[in-house]
């Protein structure tokens, strides 16, 4: 019995998501407790990883229940009632048995909360303090560049694999709320520091310090120059995860 999870975690004090020795981690907490309730070892799959410090409001996993399981909502109430006050089961579903949390992602959002105004000691942990005047406009102008297919190999740190550095970005918007910028940003799929990378870098637009054209040198260069730029990553948040519709059921 294949069950999809749609679960909520503060990131602040994890190592990220993946188990790492010696480090708390959202899989090995998680784990513990499905295994616990089973009473033997269960293994989840999550839709991807997210590094230390990074939150998630909608992330993905799957697991095999080894017995039948005949109310998910009693089941979801044992996860949230052992699992750490940090970490929250959304949502639970079954889904056929060839279902992946993983491979069948078709589209991930993620944001990034960036704060230019005062000093909040209170949200410090969900968003960057950055405290300085950026051109947002200018910024939205350049964050028009990455929507659509391209090459991002001067956007992430991940070694060249058999997937490359090839992603698509469908949707990507710049709103000024209250002293705080909001990235929102979809695609179907992000590579490590992805999104981090592109924010610090849109960050230097903001400042004068980067334009137009060195945008598209990043994107479309033959010869891979990562950027330098790299936001915190206390301001970002995996949004959700879409799945192709029937790839569930």
């Amino acid at each position: 019995m294949r069950i999809l999870a749609v679960v909520q975690y503060d990131g602040t004090n994890f190592a990220g998501w993946q188990v790492q020795p010696n480090e708390r981690t959202v899989e090995e907490e998680i784990e513990k407790v499905i295994s616990r309730i089973f009473d033997t070892p269960v293994q989840i799959y999550g839709s991807g990883r997210t590094d230390a410090g990074v939150h998630a409001l909608g992330q993905t996993f799957h697991f095999d229940a080894p017995k039948e399981v005949e109310d998910l909502n009693r089941l979801r109430y044992s996860f949230n009632a052992l699992l750490p006050s940090d970490i929250h089961i959304v949502s639970l579903e079954v889904v056929k048995d060839n279902f992946h949390a993983r491979f069948d992602v078709a589209s991930k959002t993620y944001i990034y909360a960036l704060s230019t105004g005062e000093y909040d000691v209170f949200n410090r942990h969900y968003a960057t303090q950055f405290l300085r005047k950026l051109d947002v406009k200018a910024m939205k102008e350049a964050a028009e560049l990455f929507i659509g297919k391209h090459c991002f190999k001067n956007f992430t740190s991940k070694e060249k694999d058999k997937n490359d550095f090839v992603r698509t970005i469908f949707d990507f918007h710049i709103d000024n709320v209250s002293n705080t910028i909001i990235f929102t940003i979809s695609g179907t799929g992000f590579m490590k520091y992805m999104v981090r990378m592109i924010v610090g870098t849109l960050i230097e637009v903001g400042l004068n310090k980067l334009t137009i054209d060195d945008i598209k040198e990043l994107l479309d260069s033959h010869i891979r120059t990562i950027t330098p730029y790299k936001a915190p990553p206390e301001g970002l948040f995996l949004l959700g995860v879409e799945y192709a519709e029937g790839e569930k059921a």
